[in-house]
């Protein structure tokens, strides 16, 4: 039987490590990662910032933190007969660390956002996406940050579009991929209509589309919904096969009430559809509405009263510039960017008053060489359409491209101060 080691023999060993300890210049920065959990970062999203993100959690790692650390991992009972983690003291440590971590690479990042083609739009993601995830309006996949973000009340915004006229006169409905629109494809498909859904970031394919006719009777419809089911039991179509889109469905960040301008989630996607499909004959942009389902936060309170908008809005005005410049957050929309004419949320349904002109094909002098390498059905269009004009499309600007969303920190924790209760569905989209 091996019997536990004595008091003495304990204080001595405290007493050794704590003198090594203080002696070591660099033991304050290696202790706390010996001992360290699984971190959970909504802003580091690429391989570089997540480099530094380890390196800014060695920065701040001090003689005194690491004391705290060693006196709690080798503190023991009164009786002396086990040694015990203080999980709650170290937890508190460890959340103020990476906090102070997280607003050092924030401030890194800034400089790499300001490349963007439209910074304005970044700042307002910034802010939906944070407001979001603190007061717990965020729902799985979390953090929301770099994805069209989930919400609570979701469902109850895809049932409030299932009751407008225009949803129930379509045929087929275009839907984005997105967890939050998973219900609104449900919808579309319990209705009998045709669920017409790109592959994620198209770069699997093109389209699938989907009817409740052609599934097999014993799949139920929730498990059509997600980016695997549609995969799955959609039918592949090309991009030269005829049919007709009659709604557009679109997930957004935020959007303004008054002239339907739109803010996804960085990445241009459903822009590139839209212009794919009129370039190509299957959408009448003159015509064909486009409704996007979000929370009410995320819909810009022309007034400033409400957040996040009102701290947006105040923090634009003590940067200076004019009075109307300060009057919205959203800039000039870019020529291929397709503002909403329907915005609908858990509690109401807003038909946009002073819409922008839509686009109609695709932009190529807008479409850089960055984004065109990732999409290959556009590298297609391209190169068909450059054969049939006898002639080169020109090609856009170098652009710096936005992060994406982290695949592997679904709901496992908060994201600059959410606390993670939200919940959602058991599935990624895109």
């Amino acid at each position: 039987m091996v019997q536990s080691p004595s008091p003495l023999l304990l204080m001595v060993v405290r007493f050794a490590t704590l003198t090594f300890l203080f002696t070591s210049s660099q033991a304050a920065a290696y202790l706390p990662v010996l001992v360290q959990s699984r971190r959970v970062a909504a802003w580091p999203s690429s391989k570089h910032q997540r480099c530094h993100h380890h390196q800014d959690r060695h920065q701040f790692a001090s003689p005194q933190h690491t004391l705290r650390l060693t006196t709690s991992l080798f503190s023991t009972t009164d009786n002396a007969s086990t040694n015990q983690f203080d999980e709650k003291s170290y937890e508190t440590d460890r959340l103020a660390k990476d906090a102070q971590a997280m607003d050092a690479m924030k401030a890194e990042a800034e400089g790499e956002y300001a490349k963007l083609r439209t910074p304005w739009k970044w700042r307002i993601r910034r802010a939906v996406w944070d407001y979001m995830e603190e007061n717990d309006i965020a729902q799985f996949p979390r953090p929301v940050h770099h994805r069209i973000p989930n919400f609570v009340g979701a469902d109850e915004a895809a049932k409030n579009l299932a009751t407008l006229p225009e949803f129930q006169a379509a045929n087929m409905v275009k839907v984005n991929p997105d967890t939050p629109q998973r219900q609104v494809r449900h919808f579309v498909l319990e209705a009998g209509k045709t669920l017409l859904t790109p592959q994620p970031r198209l770069r699997t394919g093109f389209f699938s589309t989907l009817h409740s006719d052609d599934t097999p009777q014993d799949v139920p419809i929730p498990a059509l919904t997600s980016s695997k089911g549609a995969a799955q039991y959609g039918t592949p179509i090309s991009l030269y096969e005829e049919y007709t889109v009659d709604l557009v469905v679109v997930g957004s960040t935020a959007v303004c009430p008054t002239t339907g301008a739109r803010v996804g989630k960085g990445e241009g996607f459903a822009e590139l559809e839209w212009g794919i499909l009129s370039q190509q004959g299957n959408l009448d942009a003159e015509n064909v509405l486009v409704a996007t389902t979000v929370h009410d936060c995320q819909v810009f309170d022309a007034k400033g009263g409400e957040e996040p908008w009102k701290s947006l809005l105040t923090q634009m005005k003590d940067e200076g510039g004019d009075a109307d410049a300060t009057k919205t957050p959203f800039g000039t929309l870019t020529q291929h960017d397709v503002p909403v004419d329907i915005i609908v949320t858990p509690t109401r349904i807003i038909h946009v008053s002073n819409r922008l002109p839509k686009p109609s094909g695709v932009y190529w002098n807008l479409l850089s060489p960055q984004k065109l390498s990732q999409i290959r059905v556009l590298q297609e269009l391209k190169r068909r359409t450059e054969e049939e004009l006898g002639e080169t499309l020109p090609s856009g600007p170098d652009e710096v491209l936005p992060p994406t969303a982290s695949r592997g920190q679904q709901n496992r924790g908060r994201s600059r101060g959410g606390r993670g209760r939200g919940r959602g569905r058991n599935s990624v989209e895109r």
